[in-house]
């Protein structure tokens, strides 16, 4: 059995498509469609069901793939690592939130390169979790960091981190509420507060509320900007309220620019996973990259 239509095979069946499968392999649609056909028909029995959008695997392709995946990621690995003096120059196309990768991700991953460069390069592009993952599956970043789980069988997922989020203000808005005023009344002492959010449908904010208070935010944005850090700037500068990750406002918290509304006993926490497509991790430089950073995320948390 040819082994580019196995690794084909593979890749359809990974994929869930063959125009996916199309763009990861680097050959057209039509020639996917073609080595599929030629391998149905080598093995007389149809391997995917042909659906509106995409194809979904019959049993025969599922025992296939099963079968035949780790043999062919385990060539790859073999083949890469006669290379690995080349690989290693190889640029690793990193994405994922802005701020994380900035403020974490990209200071870990630099230390990698090394001080002489010859640890490979680096590219790195933001987006969100939906974004940065389609970008995955069409083959343009080797590694993402997201806070979504894939799920499928193109996208493997390995948890990284947990981040803590914590419900801040100036020190201002703390003296105006009160300590005491919060604790007994919850949620209501902070109704009249404004609030700054990276979206107009406060994905923080709400998730906190919902976590901790057991409610829904009764006040709309009033601050709005897409990078946390430009929330953490307006928070420190007495715009309002914001619910922001611990890592990234410890310092303020330090420096009392600041100031924690609501300590609960078990904070929100979101999860943070590393993203690789199925099969690159055989890669050296996908491999050493998703390594690296999870050993430095086991001083993150």
């Amino acid at each position: 059995m040819d082994l580019a239509l196995l690794r084909t095979f593979v890749t359809v069946h990974r994929a869930g498509s063959f125009t996916r499968a199309a763009a990861l392999l680097g050959l057209s649609q039509p020639a996917v469609t073609s080595q599929i056909r030629t391998l149905e028909r080598q093995l007389g029995r149809p391997l995917f069901l042909r659906q509106a959008r995409g194809v979904t695997p019959t049993t025969i392709g599922d025992e296939l793939a099963h079968k035949a995946a780790p043999h062919l990621d385990a060539l790859m690995e073999i083949a890469e690592s006669g290379l690995d003096d080349d690989s290693s120059l190889r640029a690793l196309h990193l994405a994922g939130p802005p701020e994380f990768v900035a403020e974490r991700a990209l200071p870990a991953l630099t230390e990698l390169t090394g001080d002489d460069g010859q640890g490979g390069a680096l590219r790195a592009s933001f987006g969100t979790a939906e974004e940065t993952l389609e970008g995955l599956a069409s083959g343009h970043h080797d590694l993402v960091i997201s806070t979504a789980r894939p799920r499928g069988g193109l996208l493997t997922s390995t948890p990284l981190c947990d981040e803590e989020h914590v419900l801040v203000a100036a020190p201002r808005w703390a003296e105006q509420i009160g300590v005491d005023a919060l604790r007994l009344k919850g949620a209501p002492a902070l109704e009249n507060l404004p609030v700054v959010e990276v979206h107009e449908s406060l994905p923080f904010v709400s998730r906190y509320w919902a976590s901790v208070f057991d409610s829904r935010p009764a006040a709309s944005g009033t601050v709005i900007v897409p990078d946390l850090r430009a929330v953490l700037s307006c928070t420190i500068a007495g715009a309002g309220l914001a619910v922001l990750p611990r890592y990234l406002c410890a310092q303020a918290l330090d420096d009392g620019t600041v100031i924690p509304l609501h300590e609960p006993p078990i904070p929100p926490l979101r999860t943070y996973f590393l993203v690789v497509r199925a099969g690159t991790l055989a890669l050296p430089h996908v491999a050493r990259a998703h390594e690296w950073l999870l050993r430095a995320a086991a001083a993150w948390c």
